[in-house]
Order: structure tokens, then C-alpha cells, then sequence
């Protein structure tokens, strides 16, 4: 499979902030490994002129997804903190968006939920998603679905994505839930070489 890259499909990097990396507040195991590779996909998508969104956990410091809330998670990528703030060594071009979400005391993993983004995409005229970042097992794999949901061609990127691992096996739970949805998972090497020339 070859995925050519054009102005209908978005890079979606999700929560790539320091509380999910090493020695975050919730750091998801090997989370900074998804750095690297996902510069080279945002690379791709700067030279083809593409669409690129990161997306951001922006908690208030009561959210209720900490335990001091009842939730099930430790405070984490509270606004404004360091703990927010994107990993330093990933590539985000000053043309990217970015995207808060969660940024209200409830809780949402995706990053459709709350916003209007589903309908913002479509009058734009995309068509299609590829999806990676932090973490696999819930973020990342809410963003599938609902994208799928909204009726978006939805790509996973497997070598750019990293799983909290609750339990040993929710990654791969998670990713056999987005293909039976309908998502399809892809790595770099699946790129069209000729993507990077985009179209003017």
C-alpha cells in the first residue's frame, strides 16, 4: 500500500507533550520513541503542503480525569504548565495547527470530541486522516474512531504510535478495534515517494 499525500489528507500527531514522555507525569513507555519517526512524517506533509494538526491535552487542574477527581489518571497536562508543552525536539512548522482538547473539567480522549473540527475538515474538503502519537490504547485510538465516525479514510500510524499499557495487551486491543471499525495501519516505508512534491 502507498499512500500519495495530498492537500484532502491531514497529519494528526496526538499529545506528543512532556507529561507523556520520559519522566512526565504520566509517560507513556517509549513515548519519546515516536519522535523521530513522526518528524519524518511531518517533513513529508510540510513539503507537500499538506495539512498538519497537533493535538494537545489542555487540562484544567481540576480535571476529572485526576484521582484526586475520582478519575483514574495522576494530574497531567495541566494549561500552561511544562508538563503541556510539546516534546522539544518534535518538528511542529509554523503553518501546523494545533489543537487543544479536553481543556474543560470533562474528559475527551478525542480529538473530535467537544470541537467542531469533524465539520471544519470537511468544508475544507479532507477526506482522509493519518493518526500517531501518544498514546495507542487511548487518545490515539479515540481519534481513529471518531474520525472513522465522521466519515474520514482513517490511517494509523503503527511505528509512530506508543501504548499506555494499562494491561499488557490494550495496545493490541485497541488496534484490532480500530481495523474492525475500518481503520488500515501503515508505516513510513508506506509513504509515496512522489508525496513530497504536493501539488501547488
Amino acid at each position: 500500500m502507498k499512500i500519495q499525500i495530498d492537500k484532502r489528507t491531514v497529519l494528526v500527531v496526538v499529545d506528543v507533550q512532556n507529561d507523556f514522555c520520559l519522566g512526565g507525569a504520566l509517560a507513556v513507555p517509549e513515548g519519546d520513541k515516536v519522535v523521530p519517526i513522526l518528524n519524518k512524517y511531518v517533513e513529508k506533509f510540510e513539503k507537500a503542503r499538506a495539512p498538519i494538526i497537533f493535538t494537545r491535552d489542555w487540562h484544567p487542574s481540576d480535571h476529572s480525569s485526576f484521582r484526586e477527581q475520582g478519575g483514574p489518571w495522576p494530574p497531567h497536562c495541566i494549561q500552561n504548565s511544562k508538563g503541556a508543552e510539546f516534546h522539544s525536539d518534535l518538528f511542529m512548522p509554523a503553518e501546523a495547527e494545533v489543537v487543544s482538547k479536553a481543556d474543560r473539567k470533562d474528559e475527551a480522549y478525542s480529538l473530535f470530541q467537544g470541537t467542531d473540527l469533524a465539520a471544519k475538515l470537511h468544508q475544507r474538503g479532507i477526506r482522509r486522516l493519518l493518526v500517531g502519537g501518544l498514546a495507542t490504547d487511548y487518545c490515539v485510538k479515540e481519534t481513529v474512531l471518531d474520525g472513522l465516525k465522521y466519515g474520514f479514510e482513517v490511517f494509523h500510524l503503527d511505528d509512530a504510535s506508543r501504548g499506555v499499557n494499562v494491561s499488557p495487551d490494550d495496545s493490541d486491543r485497541a488496534l484490532r478495534e480500530m481495523v474492525a471499525t475500518g481503520a488500515k495501519r501503515i508505516s513510513f516505508r508506506d509513504m509515496d515517494e512522489g508525496s513530497d512534491h504536493g501539488k501547488k
